[in-house]
Protein backbone atom coordinates (compact mmCIF):
# COMPACT_ATOMS: atom_id res chain seq x y z
CA UNK A 1 0.00 0.00 0.00
CA UNK A 2 1.33 3.16 -1.32
CA UNK A 3 1.03 5.86 1.33
CA UNK A 4 1.97 9.66 1.26
CA UNK A 5 5.42 10.33 2.83
CA UNK A 6 5.66 12.44 5.88
CA UNK A 7 9.28 13.38 5.09
CA UNK A 8 10.93 14.92 1.99
CA UNK A 9 14.74 15.39 3.32
CA UNK A 10 17.78 15.43 0.73
CA UNK A 11 16.68 16.08 -3.03
CA UNK A 12 15.27 13.26 -4.83
CA UNK A 13 13.31 10.48 -3.56
CA UNK A 14 15.50 7.71 -2.75
CA UNK A 15 15.55 4.26 -1.88
CA UNK A 16 18.53 4.66 0.87
CA UNK A 17 19.94 0.74 2.74
CA UNK A 18 22.28 0.56 5.46
CA UNK A 19 25.16 -2.05 6.06
CA UNK A 20 24.43 -2.91 8.89
CA UNK A 21 3.66 -13.63 49.81
CA UNK A 22 6.02 -16.67 49.95
CA UNK A 23 8.39 -16.69 53.08
CA UNK A 24 11.81 -16.22 51.11
CA UNK A 25 13.81 -18.10 49.75
CA UNK A 26 10.79 -20.44 48.35
CA UNK A 27 10.90 -23.38 46.23
CA UNK A 28 9.25 -23.79 42.60
CA UNK A 29 5.46 -23.84 42.52
CA UNK A 30 5.27 -22.78 46.65
CA UNK A 31 2.07 -20.39 47.56
CA UNK A 32 2.57 -17.14 48.34
CA UNK A 33 2.09 -17.09 52.50
CA UNK A 34 1.73 -13.64 53.15
CA UNK A 35 -0.12 -10.55 53.02
CA UNK A 36 1.14 -8.15 50.41
CA UNK A 37 -1.11 -5.04 50.20
CA UNK A 38 -2.16 -2.50 52.30
CA UNK A 39 -5.89 -2.68 52.14
CA UNK A 40 -7.31 -4.46 54.89
CA UNK A 41 -7.60 -7.68 54.98
CA UNK A 42 -10.74 -7.75 57.72
CA UNK A 43 -13.36 -7.56 55.00
CA UNK A 44 -13.65 -9.88 52.10
CA UNK A 45 -14.75 -6.67 49.72
CA UNK A 46 -13.38 -3.44 50.38
CA UNK A 47 -15.67 -0.29 48.39
CA UNK A 48 -13.54 2.74 47.74
CA UNK A 49 -14.68 5.28 45.99
CA UNK A 50 -12.28 5.91 42.89
CA UNK A 51 -11.69 10.18 42.90
CA UNK A 52 -13.23 11.85 39.92
CA UNK A 53 -14.99 9.07 38.77
CA UNK A 54 -18.61 9.27 40.27
CA UNK A 55 -18.40 5.85 40.69
CA UNK A 56 -17.33 2.75 43.15
CA UNK A 57 -15.17 0.38 42.02
CA UNK A 58 -14.47 -3.29 44.35
CA UNK A 59 -11.31 -3.32 45.93
CA UNK A 60 -10.82 -7.07 46.98
CA UNK A 61 -8.48 -8.05 50.04
CA UNK A 62 -4.85 -8.47 49.85
CA UNK A 63 -4.88 -11.63 51.57
CA UNK A 64 -7.36 -13.38 50.04
CA UNK A 65 -6.49 -16.63 47.98
CA UNK A 66 -6.04 -15.09 44.32
CA UNK A 67 -5.17 -11.14 44.76
CA UNK A 68 -1.95 -10.09 46.16
CA UNK A 69 -2.17 -6.56 45.02
CA UNK A 70 -4.50 -3.59 44.27
CA UNK A 71 -6.97 -3.88 41.33
CA UNK A 72 -6.34 -2.42 37.90
CA UNK A 73 -8.53 0.57 38.76
CA UNK A 74 -8.01 1.38 42.38
CA UNK A 75 -8.73 4.72 44.06
CA UNK A 76 -6.22 6.97 45.81
CA UNK A 77 -7.10 5.82 49.53
CA UNK A 78 -6.63 2.61 48.27
CA UNK A 79 -2.78 2.59 48.52
CA UNK A 80 -2.04 4.69 51.17
CA UNK A 81 0.05 2.36 53.87
CA UNK A 82 -2.44 1.67 56.80
CA UNK A 83 -0.35 3.88 59.07
CA UNK A 84 -0.39 6.87 57.15
CA UNK A 85 -4.09 7.13 56.62
CA UNK A 86 -4.83 7.95 60.29
CA UNK A 87 -2.45 11.01 60.29
CA UNK A 88 -3.59 14.11 59.85
CA UNK A 89 -3.22 16.26 56.43
CA UNK A 90 0.02 18.25 58.36
CA UNK A 91 1.47 15.67 59.94
CA UNK A 92 3.74 14.46 57.76
CA UNK A 93 6.76 12.88 59.13
CA UNK A 94 9.61 11.28 58.55
CA UNK A 95 10.76 13.29 55.21
CA UNK A 96 14.79 13.00 54.64
CA UNK A 97 14.95 16.15 52.83
CA UNK A 98 17.11 17.90 55.78
CA UNK A 99 17.32 21.74 54.47
CA UNK A 100 17.03 20.11 51.34
CA UNK A 101 14.16 22.96 50.54
CA UNK A 102 15.61 25.94 51.82
CA UNK A 103 16.47 28.28 49.12
CA UNK A 104 14.96 26.25 46.20
CA UNK A 105 12.38 27.29 43.77
CA UNK A 106 8.36 25.75 45.09
CA UNK A 107 7.26 25.44 41.92
CA UNK A 108 4.50 24.04 43.04
CA UNK A 109 2.89 27.20 44.19
CA UNK A 110 2.08 28.61 40.98
CA UNK A 111 -0.68 25.94 40.81
CA UNK A 112 -3.68 28.38 42.59
CA UNK A 113 -5.02 25.21 44.39
CA UNK A 114 -1.52 24.38 45.72
CA UNK A 115 -0.12 27.62 46.38
CA UNK A 116 -0.24 26.94 50.16
CA UNK A 117 1.32 23.28 50.36
CA UNK A 118 4.50 23.66 52.28
CA UNK A 119 7.87 21.94 51.01
CA UNK A 120 7.15 19.41 53.70
CA UNK A 121 3.18 18.39 52.77
CA UNK A 122 4.76 18.44 48.94
CA UNK A 123 7.43 16.29 49.06
CA UNK A 124 5.38 13.43 51.00
CA UNK A 125 4.44 10.85 49.03
CA UNK A 126 0.75 10.21 50.96
CA UNK A 127 0.28 13.74 49.62
CA UNK A 128 0.87 13.56 46.77
CA UNK A 129 -1.38 10.15 46.33
CA UNK A 130 -3.97 11.88 47.88
CA UNK A 131 -3.82 14.77 45.60
CA UNK A 132 -3.08 12.87 42.30
CA UNK A 133 -5.73 14.10 39.53
CA UNK A 134 -7.56 10.65 38.40
CA UNK A 135 -10.52 10.61 36.20
CA UNK A 136 -12.25 13.03 33.79
CA UNK A 137 -14.10 14.99 36.63
CA UNK A 138 -11.31 15.83 38.67
CA UNK A 139 -8.86 16.61 35.49
CA UNK A 140 -12.15 19.02 34.52
CA UNK A 141 -12.02 20.88 38.32
CA UNK A 142 -8.33 20.85 38.08
CA UNK A 143 -8.09 22.72 34.25
CA UNK A 144 -10.61 25.21 35.26
CA UNK A 145 -8.04 26.44 38.13
CA UNK A 146 -5.27 26.59 35.71
CA UNK A 147 -5.48 27.56 32.81
CA UNK A 148 -5.47 31.14 31.55
CA UNK A 149 -9.15 32.91 30.01
CA UNK A 150 -7.15 32.85 26.44
CA UNK A 151 -4.85 29.74 25.28
CA UNK A 152 -2.28 29.94 22.18
CA UNK A 153 -3.65 28.05 19.45
CA UNK A 154 -0.41 28.06 17.14
CA UNK A 155 3.15 28.72 18.36
CA UNK A 156 3.02 32.59 17.24
CA UNK A 157 0.75 32.92 19.34
CA UNK A 158 -1.48 34.45 15.99
CA UNK A 159 -4.35 32.81 16.99
CA UNK A 160 -6.01 32.42 20.50
CA UNK A 161 -9.11 30.11 21.89
CA UNK A 162 -11.04 30.24 25.52
CA UNK A 163 -10.24 28.11 28.46
CA UNK A 164 -13.77 26.19 28.14
CA UNK A 165 -12.19 25.64 24.57
CA UNK A 166 -9.22 24.46 25.35
CA UNK A 167 -10.70 22.23 28.19
CA UNK A 168 -13.41 21.06 25.75
CA UNK A 169 -10.62 19.98 23.29
CA UNK A 170 -9.03 18.07 26.26
CA UNK A 171 -11.87 16.49 27.81
CA UNK A 172 -12.93 15.62 23.94
CA UNK A 173 -9.28 13.87 23.77
CA UNK A 174 -9.68 11.70 27.00
CA UNK A 175 -12.75 10.83 25.35
CA UNK A 176 -11.00 9.21 21.81
CA UNK A 177 -7.77 8.18 23.77
CA UNK A 178 -6.65 4.63 24.77
CA UNK A 179 -5.29 5.74 28.05
CA UNK A 180 -7.15 6.59 31.38
CA UNK A 181 -6.06 9.93 32.98
CA UNK A 182 -4.06 9.69 36.27
CA UNK A 183 -1.50 12.75 36.98
CA UNK A 184 0.53 13.30 39.96
CA UNK A 185 0.84 16.84 41.47
CA UNK A 186 4.47 16.63 40.69
CA UNK A 187 3.98 16.52 36.91
CA UNK A 188 1.34 18.98 36.94
CA UNK A 189 3.33 21.16 38.70
CA UNK A 190 6.02 21.52 36.07
CA UNK A 191 3.99 22.28 32.97
CA UNK A 192 3.75 25.63 31.96
CA UNK A 193 -0.23 26.23 32.15
CA UNK A 194 0.75 29.64 30.52
CA UNK A 195 0.75 28.30 27.36
CA UNK A 196 -0.81 24.91 28.02
CA UNK A 197 -1.28 23.82 24.38
CA UNK A 198 2.41 23.62 23.52
CA UNK A 199 3.74 22.46 26.53
CA UNK A 200 5.83 19.24 26.13
CA UNK A 201 4.67 17.83 29.32
CA UNK A 202 1.03 18.62 28.61
CA UNK A 203 1.58 16.77 25.35
CA UNK A 204 2.93 13.49 26.83
CA UNK A 205 -0.38 12.74 29.26
CA UNK A 206 -3.25 15.20 28.38
CA UNK A 207 -4.60 14.28 25.10
CA UNK A 208 -6.18 17.04 22.11
CA UNK A 209 -8.80 16.34 20.15
CA UNK A 210 -7.77 18.67 17.44
CA UNK A 211 -4.35 17.49 17.22
CA UNK A 212 -5.24 13.85 16.90
CA UNK A 213 -4.74 12.38 13.60
CA UNK A 214 -6.56 9.04 11.91
CA UNK A 215 -4.86 6.27 13.15
CA UNK A 216 -2.21 5.12 10.82
CA UNK A 217 -3.84 1.36 8.58
CA UNK A 218 -0.83 -0.36 9.79
CA UNK A 219 -0.93 -0.32 13.59
CA UNK A 220 -2.09 -2.18 16.23
CA UNK A 221 -3.22 -1.86 19.93
CA UNK A 222 -0.67 -4.30 20.88
CA UNK A 223 1.77 -3.13 18.34
CA UNK A 224 5.01 -5.09 19.90
CA UNK A 225 2.55 -8.80 19.44
CA UNK A 226 3.40 -8.85 23.40
CA UNK A 227 0.54 -11.59 24.19
CA UNK A 228 1.36 -13.57 21.12
CA UNK A 229 5.12 -13.63 22.74
CA UNK A 230 3.86 -14.54 26.05
CA UNK A 231 3.92 -18.17 27.45
CA UNK A 232 1.92 -17.86 30.86
CA UNK A 233 -0.20 -14.31 31.17
CA UNK A 234 2.01 -11.56 32.15
CA UNK A 235 5.34 -12.91 30.74
CA UNK A 236 6.63 -11.65 27.11
CA UNK A 237 9.36 -13.93 26.40
CA UNK A 238 10.84 -12.52 23.21
CA UNK A 239 14.56 -12.74 23.86
CA UNK A 240 16.45 -16.04 24.12
CA UNK A 241 17.90 -14.62 27.65
CA UNK A 242 15.64 -12.19 29.13
CA UNK A 243 12.05 -12.06 29.42
CA UNK A 244 9.34 -9.19 30.71
CA UNK A 245 7.24 -9.34 34.11
CA UNK A 246 4.29 -7.80 34.34
CA UNK A 247 3.68 -8.32 38.09
CA UNK A 248 0.90 -5.45 37.59
CA UNK A 249 -1.58 -2.89 35.07
CA UNK A 250 -1.42 0.08 37.32
CA UNK A 251 0.93 3.69 36.90
CA UNK A 252 1.36 6.23 39.05
CA UNK A 253 0.66 8.71 35.69
CA UNK A 254 -0.35 7.22 32.35
CA UNK A 255 1.01 8.17 29.31
CA UNK A 256 -1.01 8.82 26.31
CA UNK A 257 1.62 6.94 23.89
CA UNK A 258 1.92 3.97 26.03
CA UNK A 259 2.72 1.24 24.02
CA UNK A 260 0.81 -1.52 26.56
CA UNK A 261 -2.37 0.25 26.34
CA UNK A 262 -4.12 -2.67 25.40
CA UNK A 263 -3.34 -3.72 29.37
CA UNK A 264 -2.40 -0.83 31.48
CA UNK A 265 -4.99 1.50 33.37
CA UNK A 266 -8.66 1.81 34.07
CA UNK A 267 -11.16 0.74 30.51
CA UNK A 268 -11.88 3.77 28.34
CA UNK A 269 -14.00 4.50 26.10
CA UNK A 270 -12.42 3.03 23.44
CA UNK A 271 -11.03 0.01 25.20
CA UNK A 272 -11.56 -2.55 27.42
CA UNK A 273 -7.80 -3.50 28.70
CA UNK A 274 -6.79 -6.94 29.07
CA UNK A 275 -5.88 -6.45 33.00
CA UNK A 276 -2.82 -7.80 34.53
CA UNK A 277 -4.23 -8.11 38.22
CA UNK A 278 -1.52 -9.23 40.52
CA UNK A 279 -2.81 -13.02 41.45
CA UNK A 280 -1.05 -15.25 43.31
CA UNK A 281 -1.49 -17.90 40.70
CA UNK A 282 -0.63 -15.39 38.25
CA UNK A 283 2.52 -14.56 39.81
CA UNK A 284 3.53 -17.56 40.63
CA UNK A 285 2.73 -19.31 36.70
CA UNK A 286 5.12 -16.72 36.00
CA UNK A 287 8.45 -17.72 38.42
CA UNK A 288 7.61 -20.87 37.59
CA UNK A 289 8.33 -20.48 33.66
CA UNK A 290 10.97 -18.46 34.34
CA UNK A 291 12.70 -21.32 36.57
CA UNK A 292 12.05 -23.39 34.47
CA UNK A 293 13.93 -21.65 31.23
CA UNK A 294 17.57 -21.69 32.28
CA UNK A 295 18.47 -19.74 29.18
CA UNK A 296 16.76 -17.40 30.80
CA UNK A 297 19.45 -14.67 32.78
CA UNK A 298 17.59 -11.36 32.73
CA UNK A 299 14.44 -10.36 33.73
CA UNK A 300 12.52 -7.00 33.28
CA UNK A 301 9.84 -6.22 35.84
CA UNK A 302 7.80 -3.68 34.23
CA UNK A 303 3.83 -3.25 33.98
CA UNK A 304 1.80 -1.08 34.89
CA UNK A 305 4.85 0.66 37.11
CA UNK A 306 6.97 -1.27 39.66
CA UNK A 307 6.50 2.06 41.04
CA UNK A 308 3.00 0.59 42.03
CA UNK A 309 4.22 -2.33 43.95
CA UNK A 310 4.23 -2.08 47.77
CA UNK A 311 7.64 -2.56 49.61
CA UNK A 312 7.09 -5.77 50.16
CA UNK A 313 5.96 -6.99 46.76
CA UNK A 314 9.21 -5.28 45.72
CA UNK A 315 11.05 -7.48 47.91
CA UNK A 316 9.63 -10.50 47.35
CA UNK A 317 9.96 -10.26 43.90
CA UNK A 318 13.64 -9.48 44.28
CA UNK A 319 14.42 -11.60 46.75
CA UNK A 320 12.60 -14.54 44.44
CA UNK A 321 14.71 -13.59 41.54
CA UNK A 322 18.08 -13.48 43.44
CA UNK A 323 17.11 -16.87 44.62
CA UNK A 324 17.39 -18.36 40.92
CA UNK A 325 20.53 -19.92 39.97
CA UNK A 326 19.61 -18.71 36.14
CA UNK A 327 18.93 -15.09 36.85
CA UNK A 328 21.95 -13.08 36.74
CA UNK A 329 20.35 -9.23 36.23
CA UNK A 330 17.24 -8.20 37.14
CA UNK A 331 15.53 -4.36 36.74
CA UNK A 332 12.75 -2.59 37.87
CA UNK A 333 11.30 -0.39 35.16
CA UNK A 334 9.35 2.76 36.68
CA UNK A 335 8.41 5.89 35.82
CA UNK A 336 8.11 6.98 39.51
CA UNK A 337 11.40 9.16 39.55
CA UNK A 338 10.56 11.38 36.83
CA UNK A 339 6.94 11.66 38.07
CA UNK A 340 6.71 11.60 41.45
CA UNK A 341 10.60 11.96 42.91
CA UNK A 342 9.53 12.72 46.46
CA UNK A 343 8.90 8.84 47.37
CA UNK A 344 12.59 7.99 47.34
CA UNK A 345 13.22 11.00 49.50
CA UNK A 346 10.18 10.22 51.88
CA UNK A 347 11.42 7.80 54.56
CA UNK A 348 7.62 7.11 55.91
CA UNK A 349 7.20 5.53 52.96
CA UNK A 350 9.25 2.10 52.59
CA UNK A 351 9.56 1.62 48.59
CA UNK A 352 13.03 2.85 48.34
CA UNK A 353 14.54 0.99 51.44
CA UNK A 354 13.09 -2.12 49.70
CA UNK A 355 14.33 -0.82 46.30
CA UNK A 356 18.04 -0.36 48.21
CA UNK A 357 17.68 -3.91 49.85
CA UNK A 358 17.10 -5.66 46.88
CA UNK A 359 20.24 -3.64 45.40
CA UNK A 360 22.37 -4.74 48.07
CA UNK A 361 21.40 -8.54 48.47
CA UNK A 362 21.71 -8.79 44.63
CA UNK A 363 25.17 -7.63 44.85
CA UNK A 364 26.42 -9.76 48.21
CA UNK A 365 24.55 -12.74 45.43
CA UNK A 366 27.03 -11.30 42.45
CA UNK A 367 24.04 -10.36 40.82
CA UNK A 368 23.12 -7.01 38.92
CA UNK A 369 19.81 -4.76 39.68
CA UNK A 370 18.84 -1.87 38.14
CA UNK A 371 16.34 0.55 38.15
CA UNK A 372 14.88 1.38 34.56
CA UNK A 373 12.86 4.91 34.38
CA UNK A 374 11.45 6.94 31.75
CA UNK A 375 12.30 11.27 31.17
CA UNK A 376 11.13 12.43 28.16
CA UNK A 377 11.95 16.23 28.30
CA UNK A 378 14.09 18.37 30.89
CA UNK A 379 11.21 20.31 32.47
CA UNK A 380 10.22 16.80 34.39
CA UNK A 381 13.79 16.84 36.26
CA UNK A 382 14.07 19.44 39.00
CA UNK A 383 15.69 20.14 42.10
CA UNK A 384 13.84 17.32 43.98
CA UNK A 385 15.05 15.28 41.13
CA UNK A 386 18.22 15.52 41.65
CA UNK A 387 17.63 15.54 45.35
CA UNK A 388 16.16 11.76 44.86
CA UNK A 389 19.13 10.82 42.21
CA UNK A 390 22.05 12.00 44.72
CA UNK A 391 20.08 9.71 47.10
CA UNK A 392 19.92 6.58 45.26
CA UNK A 393 23.27 7.27 43.53
CA UNK A 394 24.92 7.40 47.32
CA UNK A 395 23.65 4.14 48.20
CA UNK A 396 24.90 2.50 45.31
CA UNK A 397 21.61 1.85 42.81
CA UNK A 398 22.13 2.03 39.22
CA UNK A 399 19.46 4.02 37.22
CA UNK A 400 18.64 4.43 33.73
CA UNK A 401 16.83 5.90 31.83
CA UNK A 402 14.85 5.33 28.45
CA UNK A 403 13.05 8.13 26.41
CA UNK A 404 10.59 7.45 23.82
CA UNK A 405 11.01 10.24 20.69
CA UNK A 406 7.69 12.54 20.53
CA UNK A 407 6.70 14.74 18.16
CA UNK A 408 6.54 18.41 19.60
CA UNK A 409 8.34 16.94 22.86
CA UNK A 410 11.54 16.42 22.34
CA UNK A 411 12.43 15.78 18.69
CA UNK A 412 15.20 18.42 18.07
CA UNK A 413 19.15 18.26 19.17
CA UNK A 414 18.59 20.81 21.48
CA UNK A 415 16.00 19.31 23.63
CA UNK A 416 17.39 16.26 23.49
CA UNK A 417 21.38 16.77 24.07
CA UNK A 418 20.01 19.19 27.29
CA UNK A 419 17.59 16.09 28.45
CA UNK A 420 20.83 13.49 28.04
CA UNK A 421 23.36 15.80 29.49
CA UNK A 422 21.28 16.72 32.43
CA UNK A 423 20.32 13.61 33.57
CA UNK A 424 24.02 12.22 33.10
CA UNK A 425 24.31 15.40 35.78
CA UNK A 426 21.87 13.70 38.03
CA UNK A 427 23.90 9.90 37.36
CA UNK A 428 21.20 8.53 35.66
CA UNK A 429 22.98 6.64 32.59
CA UNK A 430 20.81 7.32 29.19
CA UNK A 431 20.00 4.03 27.69
CA UNK A 432 17.23 3.87 24.99
CA UNK A 433 15.60 6.62 22.62
CA UNK A 434 12.71 4.70 21.31
CA UNK A 435 11.55 5.71 18.02
CA UNK A 436 7.88 5.92 19.43
CA UNK A 437 5.72 2.73 18.78
CA UNK A 438 2.70 2.38 16.12
CA UNK A 439 0.15 2.33 18.91
CA UNK A 440 -3.77 3.56 18.34
CA UNK A 441 -4.25 7.68 19.10
CA UNK A 442 -0.62 8.83 18.75
CA UNK A 443 0.03 9.62 15.02
CA UNK A 444 0.18 13.22 16.12
CA UNK A 445 3.20 12.61 18.43
CA UNK A 446 4.74 10.37 16.22
CA UNK A 447 7.89 11.12 13.99
CA UNK A 448 9.20 9.93 10.56
CA UNK A 449 12.35 7.21 11.22
CA UNK A 450 14.69 10.22 9.42
CA UNK A 451 14.17 12.11 12.52
CA UNK A 452 15.66 9.67 15.11
CA UNK A 453 18.24 9.06 12.18
CA UNK A 454 19.71 12.58 12.53
CA UNK A 455 19.39 13.22 16.15
CA UNK A 456 21.98 10.03 16.96
CA UNK A 457 23.97 11.55 13.60
CA UNK A 458 24.48 15.35 15.34
CA UNK A 459 23.99 14.47 19.23
CA UNK A 460 27.33 11.58 18.69
CA UNK A 461 30.45 12.85 18.83
CA UNK A 462 29.29 16.04 21.01
CA UNK A 463 28.49 13.94 24.77
CA UNK A 464 30.75 11.53 25.88
CA UNK A 465 30.25 7.87 24.13
CA UNK A 466 29.17 6.04 27.17
CA UNK A 467 26.40 9.19 27.82
CA UNK A 468 25.11 8.59 24.52
CA UNK A 469 22.16 6.35 24.14
CA UNK A 470 21.45 4.14 21.95
CA UNK A 471 18.71 4.82 19.33
CA UNK A 472 16.43 2.15 18.46
CA UNK A 473 13.11 0.81 17.03
CA UNK A 474 11.41 -1.62 18.94
CA UNK A 475 10.07 -3.51 15.85
CA UNK A 476 5.94 -3.93 15.29
CA UNK A 477 5.17 -7.75 15.56
CA UNK A 478 7.90 -8.55 18.37
CA UNK A 479 10.79 -8.33 16.25
CA UNK A 480 12.54 -6.81 19.14
CA UNK A 481 15.01 -4.12 19.33
CA UNK A 482 17.07 -2.97 17.04
CA UNK A 483 19.27 0.18 16.10
CA UNK A 484 17.62 2.70 14.19
CA UNK A 485 20.33 2.84 11.96
CA UNK A 486 20.06 -0.77 10.61
CA UNK A 487 17.65 -0.73 8.32
CA UNK A 488 17.88 -2.97 5.59
CA UNK A 489 15.96 -0.38 3.27
CA UNK A 490 13.97 2.92 3.70
CA UNK A 491 12.18 4.33 0.91
CA UNK A 492 11.12 8.10 2.26
CA UNK A 493 8.39 8.32 -0.55
CA UNK A 494 6.40 5.34 1.64
CA UNK A 495 7.84 5.94 5.06
CA UNK A 496 8.64 2.47 4.87
CA UNK A 497 11.47 0.83 6.70
CA UNK A 498 12.44 -2.38 6.83
CA UNK A 499 14.70 -4.26 9.26
CA UNK A 500 16.23 -8.16 10.28
CA UNK A 501 16.19 -9.38 13.96
CA UNK A 502 18.36 -12.61 13.13
CA UNK A 503 18.33 -12.83 17.10
CA UNK A 504 15.28 -13.42 18.00
CA UNK A 505 13.75 -16.39 17.01
CA UNK A 506 10.22 -19.00 17.27
CA UNK A 507 6.31 -18.29 16.50
CA UNK A 508 7.85 -18.11 12.41
CA UNK A 509 9.94 -15.14 13.02
CA UNK A 510 13.35 -16.57 11.37
CA UNK A 511 14.37 -14.85 8.32
CA UNK A 512 11.70 -12.60 8.81
CA UNK A 513 11.28 -8.87 8.05
CA UNK A 514 9.85 -6.40 9.53
CA UNK A 515 8.42 -3.01 8.75
CA UNK A 516 8.06 0.35 10.61
CA UNK A 517 5.80 2.94 8.99
CA UNK A 518 6.56 6.63 9.39
CA UNK A 519 3.33 8.80 10.07
CA UNK A 520 1.55 9.63 7.09
CA UNK A 521 0.91 13.25 7.86
CA UNK A 522 2.13 15.99 10.16
CA UNK A 523 -0.07 17.86 12.09
CA UNK A 524 0.19 21.69 10.94
CA UNK A 525 1.06 23.69 14.18
CA UNK A 526 3.63 21.42 15.24
CA UNK A 527 5.14 22.45 11.65
CA UNK A 528 4.68 26.01 12.53
CA UNK A 529 6.49 25.28 16.16
CA UNK A 530 9.52 23.47 14.13
CA UNK A 531 9.41 26.85 11.96
CA UNK A 532 9.42 29.29 14.49
CA UNK A 533 12.39 27.53 16.51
Amino acid sequence: MMLTRAFRGGGANRLLSCGSPVTLPCSKGQLLTRSLGSVSQKKNQAHVNELGSGHSITVPPLFNHSVIGEPTTPSIESILPQKQKQQSRHDVVGLNIGNAAVGRDEFWRKVPVWENISPTEFLSYRWGVANTVQGTAKLFKFLQTVVPDEVPVDALKTQMQSRDEFIKDVLDGVTAATMAIRLTPYILSRVDWRDPRHDPIVRQFLPMKSLMLPDHPKLALDSLHETADSPVKGLVHRYTDKALFLPTSVCPTYCMFCTRSYAVGADTDTVTKASLKPTRKRWEEAFAYIESRPELQDIVVSGGDSYYLQPDQLTLIGERLISMPNIKRFRFASKGLAVAPSRVLDTSDGWVDALIGISNKAKKAGKAMAWHTHFNHPNEISWITSAASQKLFEAGVTVRNQSVLLRGVNDDVKTMSTLIRQLADNNILPYYVYQCDMVEKTEHLRTPLQTILDLEAQIRGSIAGFLVPSFVVDLPAGGGKRLACSFQSYDRDTGISTYMAPAVTGRDKENKVYEYYDPVDVPRDISASQEAA
